[in-house]
């Protein structure tokens, strides 16, 4: 599948209607402006790639709309060298966007089915992250904390105290929070046992999954 000009002109009008929603960070914005969606997705969506909406991948989950993605990018205010925990690794959007915007990023997929395809495309496709691990974003990752940001990109109805544990302090945490309709919740370490909360509107994700056994 080839990444187009027609795919370019598209992926401009996403950029002026993610502009036109609010989001200013031109980093974010030249980052969705860079990635072809297209080629994340199923072939049956193409048409659909560049549209600012949510839309199935495989194993029942989806690929996030364009502009929760800038929004949530926008929030953690990324610096080039970062190190980011991202759980949920999805299609691997997100985590294409993150390695735009310069981070060094860890990505944890709960889905094995999704963890093994996006492994492989990822860096086929020139997104090349410093781990991708098949896991429980639940429990974090430890043995490369701390984080200077954690994203979370599925509905958690909680805050993992694992991923607070494990963000640096003045890091940022990014997640949606709730059951069936989310927060999207900022937490800025203070320090060791500070933070500094802010809630910042509804969205709608599919659940954060925990490993049970």
């Amino acid at each position: 599948m080839k990444d187009t000009f027609k795919h370019k002109g598209l992926r401009n009008k996403l950029v002026a209607t993610l502009a036109s929603k609010g989001i200013t960070n031109s980093a974010v914005l030249k980052a969705i402006g860079s990635i072809p969606r297209h080629l994340f997705m199923d072939s049956s969506f193409l048409d659909h790639a560049y549209q600012d909406k949510a839309f199935p991948i495989a194993a029942s989950q989806t690929i996030s709309q364009p502009y929760t993605v800038a929004f949530q990018s926008e929030l953690l205010e990324v610096n080039p060298g970062n190190k980011v925990l991202e759980i949920g690794t999805g299609s691997g959007y997100q985590a294409a966007v993150l390695c735009l915007l310069g981070a060094h990023v860890y990505s944890i997929e709960r889905q094995l089915e999704l963890f093994k395809k996006t492994s492989k495309f990822l860096p086929k496709i020139g997104y090349v992250c410093k781990r991708l691990i098949f896991g429980d974003g639940y429990k974090g990752l430890p043995d490369e904390a701390p984080f200077d940001r954690i994203i979370v990109t599925a509905g958690a109805p909680f805050v993992p105290k694992p991923l607070m544990s494990q963000l640096k302090i003045g890091g940022r945490l990014v997640i949606p929070v709730g059951d069936e309709d989310q927060i999207m919740t900022l937490y800025v370490r203070k320090g060791a046992k500070e933070f500094e909360k802010h809630e910042l509107g509804n969205f709608k994700f599919v659940p954060l999954l925990e490993n049970k056994s």
